[in-house]
């Protein structure tokens, strides 16, 4: 699912929204996570998941053109954690379309 796709699906799920006002939305919400996580902020979504930053190391890599080494500078990066209720969802839905006649796809 792409940005565009989630503005759609919440004008088209909330018939008050103009397209607009669901694209501000989402916007507005990537916005505030972004800023949070910029600061060191943990987000969490009950039900869904948590977003942290982690802490890389700096370490010694190679190039792998060269073969010679490089030092590789830390890094703060992002990290998504479902939550208990998405993972078991995801899981149950997995199992639900592997278990489906291979014939009959609906």
């Amino acid at each position: 699912m792409t940005r565009s796709d989630l503005v759609e699906a919440l004008a088209s799920r909330f018939g008050q929204l103009t397209q607009r006002d669901a694209e501000f939305a989402v916007k507005a919400i990537l916005d505030a996570m972004g800023d949070a996580m910029v600061k060191g902020h943990r987000i969490e979504i009950r039900g869904f998941g948590s977003f942290s930053v982690n802490r890389r190391s700096p370490r010694v890599g190679r190039n792998p053109r060269s073969g010679e080494s490089v030092m590789i500078p830390e890094k703060r990066v992002p990290h998504f954690k479902p939550g208990k209720a998405l993972r078991e969802q995801v899981d149950a839905r997995t199992a639900e379309i592997l278990t489906r006649d291979p014939k009959n796809p609906d």
